[in-house]
């Protein structure tokens, strides 16, 4: 993606600040999703949930997200969808084989960043090739961010 794409401002609707913390995030894609019209209708108000969903090819050789929470939409009854179902993404064929490299050759997993509505209002998923950090590595950002803190809040005092 180049900069002047990612400074847009995107309507988030459901953020994995976990991600961050349990993994190092290496390459971000951009993704669609085949939705139902309750499904959009739902995170047009808001509410999703990304926290323990993960991204897989499967045989036929498309993305498919697993375990996103989307919930129902009230108004819709008879029309409804199931809040956790499977659901396509929409990839080129070459970044979906370079995820698939990654995940096969590179012990790496794809995990669900967030999901957005973009600038004319379709609904996208941000995807990251990501490598589980060990808990001594959790340690080490975690000491990092307090003394970053720490350093800022002496130089405010100081200065």
């Amino acid at each position: 993606m180049t900069a002047a794409k990612e400074e847009r401002n995107h309507k988030v609707v459901a953020d994995n600040r976990r991600a961050r913390h349990d993994y190092e995030i290496g390459e971000v894609f951009e993704a669609g999703m085949v939705l139902t019209g309750p499904e959009v209708k739902s995170l047009r108000a808001g509410k999703a949930s990304v926290v323990e969903s993960y991204a897989a090819v499967d045989r036929s050789g498309e993305m498919i997200l697993y375990n996103a929470n989307i919930p129902e939409y009230l108004q819709a009854n008879r029309f409804n969808h199931e809040p956790k179902r499977p659901r396509k993404l929409l990839l080129h064929a070459k970044e979906i084989a370079r995820l698939a490299k990654g995940v096969e050759r590179e012990g790496m997993t794809i995990v669900p960043l967030r999901i957005y509505f973009n600038d004319k209002g379709r609904a996208k998923i941000s995807l990251a090739l990501g490598r589980g950090k060990k808990l001594h590595d959790k340690r080490e950002a975690e000491k990092e961010r307090d003394w970053s803190r720490d350093k800022s809040r002496l130089m405010r005092e100081r200065g």
